[in-house]
């Protein structure tokens, strides 16, 4: 019986002295650098909103975070080295919307459910813009000229089934009008499209017109957001239409499912502590782009609600696979 009771006695305190390096381990997280995985090009909006963060939440960790571009696909190559990543927060990721589309467009193997939300750092409306000396000056009378023109007014987007094109279609939908969607390989060759007068309209973020917005070349009639843009307050809502359609483009962080809760909740103190700094709200200032930090749990929300209307849009549209 002695020898039992040393026996179990020495199971007992080795399972408390693993439970206590286990806490021990998590408390020090992160012992070593944090990868935070971009799924597009090093220069791009999604890029610029990634660096620009780890640079703020290096001051509120004692290891420092590098940024890592994993392009191709779409964002779907980035994405899926994300969700099969080893769930201990030490390769993070950039998530972004394409979350939400790309499994219904049988693009990825992934899901919304394979991802756990720490914080949106950032979210573009959709924006109707037209030429500055385009014959339409409100967005009743663009939508109006479309009823009576069906298929014929042309609007540029940045690929058949991306973001910008789904927008375009969502409005049609609720406006009761069609469009000739016309893709292009990005925002910006839409947008330089519109300059020529190739197309009529493009259905990209705020982001991308301003500069032209700014200098009179273009003017955008309607958001598709829930408020106004500071930007552009004088710019209304297409909700404010009557056109109850809410369509953006959002950035977070976004780590695999099963990373444990202590891990989860340090990159959210720390997301939170980033998106505060000036210096973040700055950066993202001066690229045009909206602060929009939403913590774990109205980030999922917002993730599954696009994820519920992306799935309805890409059925009806025949699109969805």
């Amino acid at each position: 019986m002695k020898c039992l009771r040393l026996v179990t006695g020495a199971v007992v305190g080795a399972v408390v002295s693993a439970g206590l390096v286990a806490g021990a381990q998590a408390a020090e997280y992160p012992t070593k650098q944090i990868e935070l995985i971009v799924p597009y090009a090093a220069g791009g909006g999604t890029d610029l909103v990634a660096r620009a963060f780890a640079d703020a939440a290096n001051r509120h960790l004692p290891k420092a975070i590098g940024v890592v571009n994993k392009t191709g696909g779409a964002g779907a190559v980035g994405l899926t080295e994300i969700m099969a990543a080893r769930p201990d927060g030490y390769k993070v990721g950039m998530g972004t919307v394409e979350i939400t589309m790309l499994p219904h467009l049988g693009l990825a193997r992934f899901t919304v459910e394979d991802f756990t939300p720490i914080a949106r750092l950032n979210a573009e409306p959709s924006a109707v813009t037209v030429n500055a000396d385009a014959p339409w000056q409100t967005i009743e009378e663009f939508l109006a000229h479309a009823k009576a023109n069906p298929g014929k007014v042309r609007i540029g987007n940045s690929g058949t089934g991306a973001i910008w094109h789904l927008a375009a279609e969502a409005m049609a939908k609720k406006a009761e009008v069609s469009f000739n969607h016309v893709p292009y390989d990005g925002a910006n060759p839409a947008v330089t499209a519109l300059l020529g007068n190739h197309i009529e309209a493009v259905t990209v973020s705020p982001a991308e017109v301003s500069s032209h917005v700014a200098a009179g070349k273009l003017r955008i009639l309607a958001v598709m957001d829930e408020k106004r843009s500071a930007t552009f307050p004088n710019v209304p809502t297409l909700t404010e239409k009557g056109i109850d359609v809410t369509v953006a483009t959002w950035r977070g962080i976004v780590v695999p499912k099963r990373t444990p809760k202590d891990v989860v909740e340090t990159l959210r103190s720390t997301a939170r502590a980033a998106a505060d700094e000036a210096s973040f709200r700055e950066q993202l200032q001066k690229m045009n782009l909206t602060h929009a930090y939403a913590d774990s749990d109205a980030f999922k929300a917002v993730m599954e609600k696009d994820n519920a209307f992306f799935k309805e849009l890409m059925t009806e549209l025949g699109i969805a696979q």
